[in-house]
C-alpha cells in the first residue's frame, strides 16, 4: 500500500492520496490530486501514524505549485518500539515534471527512466529525530517507516512554514527537570522555559505526567504505555488533546487553573496535569516513601505537537512516626483535635487489671475514636458529648487510642482511662440530661426548674447568667460541654446540694432560683460532679422572668 502526500492548491498543506504503485501511477494521480481536495491535512500538525510489522509504508509529497523551492522539516516519534524511518527523493527534469501534469498518457518506462532516487536521510531507534532541507518543485519525496519488533504507532510531523506559530516545540538548551524539594506527600519540579512557549503563550504549554514505574521519551509512548498497561478509562491521554474534548469525569480544573487528570492501570496511578506556561509546579497527594517518575512535555494544541523534557524521579519522605501520649490512671487529659487535617490523635494506656475503663467527652462537635490492642480493632464509634467504654483483656495489655475530629471544625476532647474497674467515673446517667422549667411557677424575680438525678449520691451544682434576647442562640449553640464549674464567675453560682434515688422514676429534684430581675431572661446551667472529676453538664435552659406581676 503506498500513499502520497500532495499540497493543496494556494495553501501550504499537503494531501494524502493512496496509490498501488509506487511509480507507475504518478501521473494520474498528480493530476487527481490537484482537482480533488478532499484529502487528509498533515502539514503544521502531528498526525499518528499506525506502522505494521515487518511492512514498509510509503508517504510521498511534492512540494505545492507556483513554488520553485521552500525549506520543510519533517519530526518522526516512535510511540513504543524503535523503527526504521528514511526520506527519499525521486527528482526528475523540467520536462518530465511538466508532462506529470497533463492528461496524457505516461508510459511506465518514461517515468522509470527520468526519475533518479537518492536517500536524503536514515534512522533506526526510539528517540524523536527531525529532518531539515530544502524541498524543490522539480522533486517527489518519499517517506519510509518500518517496525521490526511489533504493531505499532508514530507521529509525524510535517511542514514547510518554518517562520509562524505552527513550529514544533522547542527545548531549551538544558531539557532537564530539577527536583527542588521532596517531602512525605508533595515534590517540587522546575524546568526552564522552552523558546516556543516564551514567544506563543496562548497557543503552547507545559504538561506534566507521573506514574510510578519509569519515565517516556516522548508524549505518545506515554500513551502506548498507559494502553499497554490496562489503564481501565480509554479516554486518551488530556496532554495531547484540548481540555474541551476531554471526559469530564476524569477532569479536574485545579484552583490554579492547571488542569488534572488521574488514571488507574494495572501499573499504578497515572496523573496527567496541565499547568500552563508556568515552569514550577508541586505535585500533590503523593505516597509517602513512593518513588515517582515525572515528565514534562511542552505541547502545542494548535498542531498537537509535543517535545519531552529528560524525566526525572523522586522519591517521597517516610510517613514520621506518630506522636504517642502516654495515659496514667485515674489522670484526666484534654487537647484539640483538628478536624481540617483529619490528623489522628495517638493514645496510649498500659493495663493494671484485666478490665479498662475508658472515659471520652467531646466538648462541641462529634468526634470519632478507635481503640485497639495488639493490632486488633475493638471498638470504632462516632459521638457527640460523653461517652463511656469497658474493654477486657489481661494484666499488661497495651491499648492504643486514635481519636479524630469527625466535623470540619476544631473540637476539644477530654479522656481519661483507669483500671479500677470497680469505682466507676461516672454514675448511670438519667436517660435525659435536659433542664426543665415551669411557666406556672414563673414570678418577675424567681424561676423554678427541675432535672433528672441518678441512684448514686451525686453533687449537682446550678449556676445562672443573665443574657439578652438576641444571645440566646448563639449561647446555647457554642456552648463548651467540657468546661465546668470552675470555669463559670463566682456571681454565677446559685447553689450546690447532694441529690440521689434508688428508684429512677422518682430521681427528680427542684430548685426555685430568687432574686432575679423581671422580664429579664437567664440561661441555667446544671453540673453534675462524679468521683472521676469529670463534671457532666446538663443542657443549658434559658427563661425569661415575668414583666409585670
Amino acid at each position: 500500500m503506498y500513499y502520497l502526500l500532495l499540497p493543496h492548491r494556494g495553501t501550504q498543506n499537503f494531501c494524502l492520496c493512496w496509490t498501488p504503485h509506487p511509480i507507475a501511477f504518478w501521473s494520474s494521480t498528480l493530476y487527481l490530486a490537484k482537482k480533488r481536495l478532499g484529502f487528509m491535512h498533515l502539514l503544521s500538525h502531528s498526525h499518528m501514524l499506525h506502522v505494521p510489522l515487518h511492512f514498509t509504508s510509503r508517504y510521498y509529497f511534492v512540494l505545492e505549485e507556483g513554488r520553485m523551492s521552500a525549506p520543510f522539516a519533517v519530526t518522526v516519534t516512535p510511540c513504543d518500539v524503535p523503527i526504521e524511518w528514511n526520506i527519499r527523493v525521486h527528482k526528475t527534469s523540467q520536462t518530465s515534471h511538466e508532462a506529470m501534469w497533463t492528461l496524457k498518457p505516461v508510459p511506465k518506462y518514461y517515468i522509470y527512466l527520468h526519475f533518479m532516487v537518492s536517500t536524503l536521510y536514515s534512522y533506526r531507534g526510539n528517540s524523536v529525530e527531525t529532518y531539515t532541507g530544502m524541498s524543490y518543485y522539480s522533486a517527489v519525496y518519499m517517506l519510509e517507516f518500518l517496525s521490526i519488533e511489533r504493531d505499532t504507532q508514530i507521529t509525524v510531523y510535517l511542514t514547510t512554514d518554518t517562520t509562524s506559530e505552527h513550529l514544533y516545540p522547542e527545548l531549551p538548551m538544558d531539557p532537564r527537570i530539577d527536583v527542588i524539594s521532596v517531602g512525605h506527600t508533595t515534590v517540587t519540579l522546575a524546568w526552564k522555559h522552552s523558546p516556543t512557549v516564551l514567544k506563543y503563550k496562548e497557543k503552547v504549554q507545559y504538561c506534566l505526567l507521573m506514574n510510578e514505574k519509569h519515565n517516556h521519551k516522548s508524549l505518545c509512548a506515554a500513551e502506548a504505555a498507559i494502553r499497554l498497561s490496562g489503564m481501565k478509562s480509554q479516554q486518551p491521554l488530556a496532554l495531547s488533546l484540548s481540555p474541551h474534548i476531554l471526559d469530564p469525569q476524569h477532569v479536574t480544573i485545579l484552583s490554579n487553573g492547571a488542569m488534572n487528570m488521574v488514571s488507574k492501570s494495572s501499573n499504578g496511578e497515572v496523573r496527567q496535569i496541565c499547568v500552563g506556561t508556568k515552569n514550577t509546579y508541586t505535585v500533590p497527594n503523593l505516597s509517602p516513601n513512593t518513588q515517582y517518575y515525572f515528565d514534562v512535555f511542552v505541547v502545542n494544541f494548535l498542531s498537537n505537537a509535543s517535545a519531552a523534557y529528560t524525566g526525572t524521579f523522586a522519591r517521597t519522605l517516610e510517613e514520621p512516626e506518630p506522636k504517642v501520649t502516654e495515659l496514667k490512671d485515674g489522670k484526666v487529659i484534654q487537647f484539640n483535635v483538628d478536624g481540617r487535617k483529619q490528623k489522628p490523635y495517638h493514645l496510649r494506656y498500659q493495663a493494671k487489671h484485666t478490665q479498662v475503663q475508658f472515659a471520652f467527652q467531646s466538648c462541641s462537635g462529634q468526634i470519632r475514636v478507635k481503640i485497639s490492642r495488639g493490632g486488633k480493632l475493638l471498638m470504632s464509634e462516632n459521638f457527640a458529648g460523653l461517652r463511656h467504654f469497658m474493654v477486657k483483656g489481661r494484666v499488661g495489655d497495651r491499648y492504643l487510642v486514635h481519636l479524630w475530629s469527625a466535623e470540619p471544625s476544631n473540637d476539644s476532647v477530654k479522656v481519661q482511662v483507669s483500671s479500677l474497674f470497680y469505682k466507676p467515673f461516672f454514675p448511670v446517667l438519667p436517660e435525659s440530661l435536659k433542664i426543665k422549667s415551669f411557666s406556672k411557677l414563673r414570678t418577675c424575680d424567681s424561676v423554678t426548674i427541675a432535672w433528672l438525678g441518678t441512684q448514686q449520691l451525686s453533687k449537682y451544682c446550678v449556676y445562672k447568667k443573665e443574657i439578652q434576647e438576641d444571645q440566646v442562640w448563639m449561647e446555647t449553640r457554642n456552648a463548651d460541654r467540657c468546661s465546668g464549674p470552675e470555669l463559670r464567675r463566682k456571681d454565677d453560682k446559685v447553689m450546690c446540694k447532694y441529690f440521689h434515688d434508688l428508684n429512677l422514676q422518682r430521681a427528680v429534684t427542684t430548685e426555685t432560683i430568687k432574686g432575679l430581675n423581671a422580664g429579664t431572661v437567664y440561661l441555667f446551667d446544671v453540673y453534675l460532679i462524679g468521683s472521676s472529676g469529670i463534671p457532666v453538664r446538663y443542657y443549658s435552659k434559658v427563661v425569661k422572668t415575668r414583666k409585670k406581676c
